[in-house]
């Protein structure tokens, strides 16, 4: 498949994205702080993660993966400046 090329090389073989990635959310489940984190929290690390991993495996130099980082931190640090519960 074509899509799947063009992911390929931009973000890196697959296989080595997916064990980065497993590994980083496995030691973060493992922080003291996790189980208290709401479900955006725990959700913004998660896709962080991802995108560390198509960072490190992948073309460093794609401005969006850095962009998406900034936008998951970005919607939980609006929402708790904003008070909101979750």
């Amino acid at each position: 498949m074509e899509v799947l090329k063009e992911r390929g090389n931009r973000y890196g073989e697959f296989i080595n994205n997916a064990r980065f990635t497993h590994f980083l959310k496995e030691e973060m489940r493992k922080a003291p702080s996790w189980s208290k984190m709401y479900a955006d929290q725990r959700e913004a690390l998660d896709m962080i993660a991802h995108k560390l991993g198509r960072i490190v495996n992948g073309d460093p130099n794609y401005a969006d993966s850095w962009r998406d980082i900034e936008g998951y931190a970005k919607l939980v640090a609006d929402r708790l400046e904003k008070g909101i519960e979750v």
